[in-house]
């Protein structure tokens, strides 16, 4: 048998269920997991249905029955093979804790997804990156030079096969052009503070104003710096007794969690967009 996932939106109304998985029914496919979400503000209805077809399915005919169904009811859809694995290409800068914490949980088998490449504006993280038998690409941002690195890396996402880009604390702000090229396919870290601590230091800067929760934030990138759509966060409590190395270290864990569950669920194909919100069925 083949597993598949289906996930869809569409303007809410009665019967949606009754459709797709009665679809499901007439082809001999049986419903393994299935989640449905009505948003009650903007009326529309998210669903993602996990299945498996029987040997010899053909996937072209199940593709053109959604197709079909899709008019009707106002879908926007799309059907993945669980057995296909998203490629992933990583950006980093200097610090090494996201993009290790990924490269271990992908040999570990701890995250299903095909690391190809790892881009980089500095040669630092090359010799971990390569200890992986991954490639790595020093494109370093000269003055003037934005438009023509970003050109390079999107040579890049094109020759790897790339599915989604990962920002695991690249620390360069991408262009609107960039963005556009890659709408929903970019998934960046941030800490929490946004946008109380901007700038230079945040964790200095926290640790002055007495703080007593940090964090992290993984999000799609939007044109919007920092204000994708949120896809998960991750806190932890502190306290006067940490100096800023101390919560620098604990942020560091924090958005290692925050940002390995986003890129598994974004793998996994349980987060849907909702305007400038996400809809993730976990």
């Amino acid at each position: 048998m083949t597993e598949y996932v289906l996930t869809l939106s569409c303007p809410d109304r009665p019967g949606i269920v009754a459709a797709v998985s009665g679809l499901l029914a007439e082809r001999g496919c049986n419903i393994l997991e299935s989640q449905q979400f009505s948003d009650l503000d903007t009326g529309t209805f998210f669903m993602r249905v996990q299945f498996a077809a029987l040997a010899g399915t053909d996937e072209d005919a199940l593709r053109g029955a959604f197709g079909a169904l899709a008019p009707e009811l106002g879908l926007e859809w799309r059907l993945d093979a669980t057995s296909t694995r998203e490629r992933v290409l990583i950006m980093v800068s200097k610090g090494g804790h996201c993009l290790n914490d990924l490269l271990y949980r992908q040999r570990s088998g701890l995250l299903a997804i095909d690391i190809v490449a790892v881009v980089s504006n500095h040669p630092d993280l090359r010799p971990l990156t390569q200890s992986y038998g991954i490639d790595y690409h020093h494109l370093p941002v000269g003055p003037g030079g934005k438009a023509a690195q970003e050109t390079e890396v999107l040579t890049l996402v094109e020759h790897y096969r790339a599915d989604v880009v990962v920002l695991a604390r690249y620390m360069q702000i991408l262009s609107d052009e960039f963005c556009a090229k890659l709408p929903g396919r970019v998934i960046n870290i941030h800490h929490s503070f946004l946008p109380s601590f901007k700038g230079a230091k945040p964790y200095h800067q926290a640790h002055a104003r007495g703080v007593k929760v940090i964090g992290a934030t993984a999000h799609y990138v939007t044109a919007e710096l920092d204000e994708g759509p949120i896809i998960e966060q991750e806190i932890a409590r502190v306290d006067h007794t940490q100096s800023p190395e101390d919560l620098m270290a604990v942020g560091r864990d924090m958005e290692c969690l925050a940002l390995a569950r986003a890129v598994r669920w974004h793998a996994e194909h349980r987060i849907l967009l909702n305007g400038s919100k996400t809809v993730v069925f976990r």
